[in-house]
This record gives C-alpha cells, sequence and structure tokens, in this order.
C-alpha cells in the first residue's frame, strides 16, 4: 500500500499515470471556488493535461473551501500535498487511474478570510473559476434578482474586512486590486446554468453595486466573465471507490474521484489576464457558447431530471438501472426528441440525433453507478434552470408538454418523501421543508405544488401546464410510475 503524496509518486504502480512535471515549478493562476469531485475531474484534470505537455505550469490552482463541510476537503488534500487520484470507468469494468497535480494549495475561509481576499488580490492570480452549483448565485429562480436580504450577504455588507461568501471575497478581492492598481482577473463560471457568465456578472456586480457602486462600474467595466458548458458525469465518490483504488491498485487516497470516459468543455474566448492554451487538450474556444449550453442543459441535465424522480418512485436507486429499462429509455428519448431539442438553435459540428443516443449509453454505463438521490437533490434549483424553460419555450410556440409537465408531477411526488413500495425518502433541498409541507396537499389540492410562485411564477396558471400537470400527478397516485409512462408513451404527438 502506498499513500498518495509527493514522495511516494514514484513508488505507485505503473498502471497508475503520475504527473510528467516537476510540481515545485508549478506556480499559482488560478483560484478556484468550489472544489469538488466535478472541477478535479474536469478544469483540474485539463490544466493537468497541459502541465504534462511542459505548459501552464503558471496556472496552477490554489483551491478555496467556503462552506463547513469543505474543511474536511481542506484536510484530505493537504495530507497528501495536494495530489489526488481521477478513476475513469469505463462501461467494460477497465480502471484508468491517474493523479492529478495541478492542484496546488486550499484555503478554508471560514479560518481566514483576510488571507483568502490576499490571495485573490496577488497579481499571480488571473482566473478566478467557480463550481459553487446552481444554488450559489443567490438570485431568484423566477425574477432573476440578486437576493440583497440574504443574511450571509448582509454580513458580508456589513463587514467586508471579514466576508463569509464567494461574493464578498472576490469582490473584495476586487477592490484590493482596483486601490493597488493590479489589473483585474477573469471570473468563469462552471456551473450548469444558463449564460453562467452573464449571471455571475450580474449577481457579483449587484452585490459590489450594494458595497460600492463606484466599485461596481470598474467591474462592469474591466472584469471579464466567460461563458461556459461543461460537462462530465462525476458521481460522488464511495467508500466502495476509496477501497477498490486501495485493492486493485495499492493507492491510499483519502478522496479520489470516479468520473464517466466522457469529458467536454466549451468556452467563451473571453479573458481580461491571458489564459491556458486550452485548445491544445480539447477544450472548445468559442464566440458563441449559447447552443452548446443549451443542448446540454435541456437534455442532458434536464434528462437526468426525467429519469431521475420516475425512476427511484418505481424502485431504482441508480442511472444505469433507469436506463436498462426500455420504458424508461423510449420516454427520455422522448422527451428530448419532441420537447428539449425544439426548443434549440442549430449547434455547430453537432448531430443532435447522434448526441441524444449518446446520452442514453453514457447514463447507462453500469461502472459510474450515478446515484439516483445524487440527481433528486436540490431540484428548487434545478428544475427551474433546466427543465422550465423548456415548458415555457414549448407553450409560447404551441409545442408538446406532457413528459416535461410529468416529470414536474414527478418531483411533486417524490417530494411527498415515500416511494411506491412506501419506503420513505430522504429528500436533499435547501427547501426541503416548504416543499415537503406543499406536496403533503397533493392528493387534496393537486395543484398546491405548481402554485408556489417563487419557482413557478404564473406558469401554473397556464391551462395547458395545468392540465398536463394533473393528468401526470393522478397517474403517479392512481398507477405509479410506469403506469404513467406508458400511458404518455400511448398519447405520442399530443401537446
Amino acid at each position: 500500500m502506498t499513500r498518495l503524496n509527493n514522495a511516494n509518486l514514484g513508488r505507485l504502480p505503473p498502471e497508475v499515470a503520475t504527473p510528467d512535471y516537476d510540481r515545485d515549478a508549478v506556480t499559482p493562476g488560478v483560484f478556484h471556488f468550489g472544489v469538488g469531485g466535478f472541477h478535479r475531474a474536469h478544469q483540474a484534470m485539463y490544466l493537468d493535461a497541459l502541465m504534462n505537455r511542459g505548459e501552464a505550469l503558471d496556472w496552477g490552482i490554489v483551491g478555496v473551501g467556503v462552506m463547513p463541510g469543505d474543511r474536511r476537503m481542506r484536510e484530505a488534500l493537504a495530507a497528501q500535498d495536494h495530489l489526488y487520484t481521477l478513476v475513469i470507468k469505463h462501461p467494460d469494468g477497465r480502471r484508468e487511474p491517474r493523479v492529478i497535480g495541478s492542484l496546488v494549495d486550499y484555503l478554508f475561509a471560514p479560518d481566514d478570510p483576510a488571507a483568502v481576499v490576499e490571495r485573490l488580490a496577488d497579481p499571480a492570480i488571473r482566473i478566478v473559476s467557480l463550481t459553487v452549483t446552481e444554488g450559489g448565485y443567490n438570485f431568484h429562480p423566477v425574477s432573476g434578482e440578486f437576493d440583497l436580504a440574504n443574511p450571509d450577504i448582509r454580513h458580508d455588507l456589513d463587514h467586508p474586512e471579514a466576508p463569509k461568501t464567494s461574493f464578498g471575497l472576490i469582490v473584495e478581492g476586487l477592490a484590493k486590486r482596483r486601490q493597488r492598481g493590479i489589473p483585474p482577473f477573469t471570473v468563469m463560471s462552471c456551473d450548469n446554468i444558463q449564460g453562467n457568465g452573464e449571471v455571475a456578472k450580474e449577481t457579483f456586480t449587484a452585490y459590489a453595486r450594494a458595497r460600492d457602486p463606484a466599485l461596481a462600474d470598474w467591474i462592469d467595466a474591466s472584469v471579464a466573465f466567460p461563458n461556459a458548458m461543461v460537462d462530465r458525469i462525476t458521481p460522488v465518490t464511495a467508500e466502495s471507490d476509496i477501497a477498490e483504488l486501495s485493492e486493485r491498485f495499492a493507492v491510499e487516497d483519502a478522496w479520489p474521484v470516479v468520473c464517466e470516459p466522457f469529458t467536454q468543455w466549451v468556452l467563451e474566448d473571453r479573458f481580461v489576464a491571458g489564459r491556458p492554451p486550452l485548445e491544445a487538450v480539447g477544450v472548445q474556444l468559442v464566440d458563441d457558447v449559447v447552443p452548446y449550453e443549451l443542448m446540454k442543459l435541456r437534455l442532458l441535465n434536464a434528462s437526468h431530471q426525467a429519469l431521475a424522480y420516475f425512476g427511484y418512485l418505481a424502485g431504482y436507486r441508480y442511472a444505469h438501472e433507469v436506463c436498462r429499462d426500455p420504458l424508461f429509455v423510449d420516454f427520455l428519448l422522448d422527451y428530448m426528441r419532441c420537447e428539449g431539442s425544439p426548443t434549440l438553435a442549430p449547434v455547430p459540428g453537432i448531430d443532435l440525433e447522434e448526441y441524444r443516443l449518446t446520452l442514453i449509453e453514457r447514463f447507462a454505463n453500469p461502472e459510474v453507478k450515478d446515484s439516483l438521490a445524487r440527481l433528486c437533490a436540490e431540484s428548487s434549483d434545478r428544475i427551474p434552470k433546466w427543465l422550465l424553460p423548456v415548458i415555457r419555450e414549448q407553450l409560447a410556440r404551441g409545442g408538446e408538454i406532457r413528459r416535461s409537465a410529468a416529470v414536474v408531477a414527478s418531483w411533486a411526488r417524490y417530494a411527498e418523501g415515500e416511494d411506491e413500495r412506501g419506503e420513505p425518502i430522504a429528500v436533499v433541498d435547501r427547501l426541503k421543508e416548504e416543499l415537503m409541507a406543499i406536496a403533503a396537499e397533493n392528493r387534496t389540492r393537486p395543484t398546491a405544488f405548481i402554485e408556489n410562485r417563487e419557482l413557478f411564477g404564473d406558469l401554473g396558471e397556464d391551462p395547458r401546464f395545468r392540465e398536463a400537470y394533473l393528468s401526470a400527478l393522478n397517474a403517479l397516485h392512481e398507477g405509479g410510475s410506469r403506469a404513467t409512462l406508458e400511458s404518455l408513451m400511448t398519447t405520442r404527438g399530443e401537446a
């Protein structure tokens, strides 16, 4: 057994790829908020690949955690010199382990926010990137307005010298750069939000305007916020993944990452302080990310929601189990072909039918074991951003909505907290109590869930949507998930 750290890299078995570069020569250039599994399987992997080519050694990553649970990540990474193992799980059972060395430091902001701000003010930091989840941008799901009433935001505005949030930390870092005559960095969102760069600009500028209007004007004029589309299925690391790495490859790693073989990153080429040559390792640098972004959000992400609640209610627990069931596969493809895809503009270089079929293959990878519980989590942040825009656009154009409305109904049924076998469901959502209280009325007041204007706006008042939603919710209560999907399959072509 070999413990993962710098000193032991040469002792790892030959089938475990290790950095081909001198890690002592890597200097920070990127500051990243939200060092979870996805960032480590994606952005950090791309930078490591560049470094293995002898490039981008001045673009090392400094990670930062702002949430209480991030302390564990800081401790795990610090104990192994910020190295970790990325294990690609191929559908045929092969494993492809690779030690990633592009992460060079990790700060836990609650311990010393001033130190984080000072690192952000360092001229060497030229990109600040984010994977803070769909809920991390602090904007209202319907109005899009930045929530200045958030207690943590109020704290940061009242105590800018000791910020708690990514908004407070990043804006304070920019403020110090402005005061010291240091050029700004680029803020690069890597989250699954439509127009993620634009959303980041709106929210960070809104915070800055509440703090100092002149600072907000400078950020608006000087800081770049490129849009991006990122894609790689990265399930939560399980204890079995840690054990398998140890038993199969003799590597002791406190927190490895597992992922699928597929990876994609489409990035708007707009940076104010330079960037690594990412195109050399497969990143698509484009002028307009929107077509790719919408394709991913409305086909992959929305399809994850389409399979997750129905699948969980029916007794499945993993995405690959659902995608071995022909009924569910037919439903997913019908959603993508008849409702999701009609809302998309042409995507340069992409055959949408091939993309749709590839998604089913990816979801069906039995080695990834992507849990439905993960896909069902934080629905109040995901459904309004990924699926409701499809419904609204289809309603406006007179298109089909039955499948999308049925997915919303399956979410409402899931929020009742019990599956079709009577087993309890552990709902994970920032609005858990509120949503479960409303879902408890599903049988007595069946429109209660979609009357929540904080999530649905006026969508619940649309007669076509209400009819489709109520039909699916009633079918879920009367016959369950399979009967509901079978009914949808027999009404193909209806709006």
